[in-house]
């Protein structure tokens, strides 16, 4: 192997070689796999979202079940509303960034911050939802894994996070054959049964108890209720307009066509298995899904239909795939606007936000744990963060029509993210923004008041709490940037004395190098040995007569058996005599080729550093001394002492 050529180690031999900064435009990708990337967590609502409207029926009896058929058209022409607004939002922002880029642009930081911490908790929540729902298809049908769920759950996001730290084009490789399988088995179903249903051979359901509810009048808020439940179907519409950075060039058009696609994708898939379901007589079971009931009508009960349902559990596994490809990038984007730790806009190695994606799986697994894998306990928590967002979003954009009316034709506003133009159409525009803000926040409102028993109370304090802690980070990074800000301050840059120390714990091969680094600098030095054992004082002492002659050595006596302290009273010793002298502290360190032999060291580089963190006119560094396995004997005039 090549000199030039680093060797592979374990992190290169799990997530690949890294990538050069230039290769980022080669890790965008095309219509076809960003939809597999960007369109799971929306396709894979399909499973559950007609359940959802028959459980909420259910309470007014089984004879209303025919209302999920508008309510479903309801929810297509909602879908509908949210399309054009976010492909609206495609155009105008096409840097990326969804709700929180519009907030931030049309209602201001408390709004952006509101969408951000909507999204990024309703992206943690998306990834424990759907891998629990996926574990919990995996149990029912192998009873005997149920009691290592939560294992099997974060063992599957562990997979996920290490596909995705490989880098998108990887990931959207990966994901691609379990989500267009889906969709596969899902319009073959769907093209079966209706064939099926028109040539009257689809069979009704058979074999499945409809889950026991106390049977309530049919109301309007009922209705409402379960169009709300019905609207998880909507949940991840937004995830494209988050990501236009990740497609190819032109970014905007393949991002809108993409959104085009998934969201005809949806609607078809969901009124084609809500009809379905009412045709076949579906009910709402603890012992078998609307969806499974459907396929099992359709294909049997053959290879087709255990195809039809290895499909629904792998895509609600592959859902979590969309927050992973959406929590970095907005991470990254509210980090950049100093409202979440700067480490967030970090690039990894292959080029992907490392630090949002191991966070992001991070508090899902800590959420799993605490809910023990459980989709029932979860799911109260979810889609209220994703329409909030969704009226944000929404609201954002009437307020850019607004600002679009005001505007003469030719006219142009410039801003960080996005170009404002004169549209003559905008009043269509206004209207749909209009409509779909009012429609998403009633379905939100529903959502918090018809849940809040079951958990949502929990979201509802989280997000305020969220957006508390972001501003907390915002006006630190604001006080560390004016602290450092050299606007109207005239700073001199002089230069001052040096007083070095060299820290000398044993007189060896380590300390020698430190005092040969303290010497070509040129500035006056001492060495400084902390006494904590009068017997190695004693032993230092007689060497450092021996081979170092007249060089001073000073030793601070530490009664408490403290490294840090007597070290810290010298260097204000020092700072009295000499205010304006900056005081280096040289430390020779050991450096070992495996974490276990380092640990095996003292190590006090750490309690130095930390010790001298709050005192001004402080450096501190430490001369490394490699050794390694392959490393020969040690020079002679280098070593004398122990280590």
């Amino acid at each position: 192997m090549s000199n030039n050529v680093p060797r592979r180690n374990f992190s290169q031999i799990i997530l690949g070689r890294p990538l050069e900064t230039s290769a980022a435009p080669h890790q965008a990708i095309g219509k076809a796999p960003a939809l597999a990337i960007f369109a799971s967590d929306a396709l894979s609502s399909v499973a559950y979202a007609t359940e959802e409207i028959l459980l909420i029926l259910a309470l007014a009896g089984t004879i209303y079940f025919g209302l999920s058929i508008p309510i479903a058209i309801g929810i297509c022409v909602l879908l509908l509303i949210l399309t054009i607004s976010y492909r609206q939002t495609i155009f105008a922002y096409p840097n990326g960034g969804g709700a929180y880029i519009v907030a931030k642009d049309n209602l201001g930081e408390l709004a952006a911050q509101t969408a951000g911490a909507a999204l990024l908790t309703d992206y943690i929540l998306t990834v424990a939802v759907s891998i629990s729902a996926g574990v919990a298809q995996i149990s029912s049908a192998f009873p005997e894994v149920q009691p290592y769920r939560v294992f099997i759950a974060i063992g599957l996001i562990a997979i996920i996070t290490i596909i995705n730290l490989r880098g998108v084009k990887e990931a959207s490789t990966t994901f691609a054959i379990p989500t267009y399988f889906f969709l596969g088995m899902a319009f073959l179903m769907l093209i079966v049964g209706f064939w099926r249903w028109a040539t009257g051979t689809l069979e009704p359901v058979t074999g499945t108890v409809m889950i026991e509810q106390v049977v309530r009048p049919l109301t309007l808020f009922l209705i409402l209720r379960a169009f709300s439940s019905g609207s998880t179907a909507l949940t991840g519409v937004e995830a494209i307009s988050n990501g236009i950075t990740a497609f190819k060039e032109p970014r905007s058009r393949n991002a809108a066509k993409t959104l085009v696609a998934m969201s005809s994708i949806l609607a078809v898939l969901f009124l084609g298995i809500t009809l379905l379901a009412h045709a076949v007589g579906a009910v709402p079971s603890e012992m078998e899904t609307v969806i499974s009931q459907t396929a099992r009508s359709v294909f049997g009960e053959g290879v087709l239909y255990l195809l039809m349902v290895a499909a629904t559990t792998v895509i609600l596994i592959m859902a979590a795939n969309t927050s992973y490809a959406d929590f970095p990038r907005l991470a990254a984007l509210a980090a950049g606007d100093g409202f979440l730790p700067r480490q967030l806009t970090f690039r990894g190695s292959r080029l992907v936000f490392s630090w949002g994606i191991v966070g992001l799986a991070a508090v899902a697994s800590l959420l799993i744990i605490i809910f023990q894998a459980s989709v029932s306990a979860l799911i109260p928590l979810y889609a209220i963060g994703v329409f909030l967002s969704f009226t944000i979003s929404q609201a954002g954009m009437v307020v850019r029509w607004r600002k679009i009316s005001h505007m003469q034709p030719g006219e142009e506003i410039v801003a960080e993210d996005s170009i404002t133009r004169h549209d003559p159409r905008w009043r269509p525009k206004l209207i749909v923004n209009g409509v779909g803000a009012v429609v998403t926040g009633i379905v939100m409102m529903i959502f918090a008041i018809t849940k809040f028993r079951d958990g949502a109370w929990i979201v509802i304090i989280i997000l305020p709490s969220l957006v508390w802690i972001f501003f907390r980070i915002h006006r630190h990074y604001r006080a560390v940037a004016t602290r450092l800000s050299l606007a109207g301050v005239t700073k001199s840059v002089t230069a001052r004395s040096v007083q070095t120390l060299v820290l000398v714990d044993n007189l060896h091969a380590a300390s020698i190098r430190a005092i040969n680094f303290a010497l070509s600098t040129g500035q006056p030095w001492s060495a400084v040995h902390v006494s904590i054992d009068e017997k190695r004082t004693a032993d230092l002492q007689r060497k450092w007569a021996e081979r170092m002659g007249d060089y001073p050595l000073v030793i601070l006596p530490s009664p408490y058996r403290s490294l840090t302290q007597p070290l810290a009273e010298y260097v204000q010793q020092i700072r009295q005599q000499d205010p304006e002298a900056y005081i280096h502290i040289v430390m020779g360190g050991l450096t070992m080729e495996t974490y276990w032999e380092q640990a095996l060291h003292r190590n006090s580089t750490l309690a130095i550093n930390l010790a001298f963190r709050h005192i001004e006119g402080v450096a501190i560094t430490n001369i490394a001394f490699q050794l390694g396995h392959e490393q020969g004997q040690i020079n002679e005039d280098e070593h004398d002492g122990q280590f």
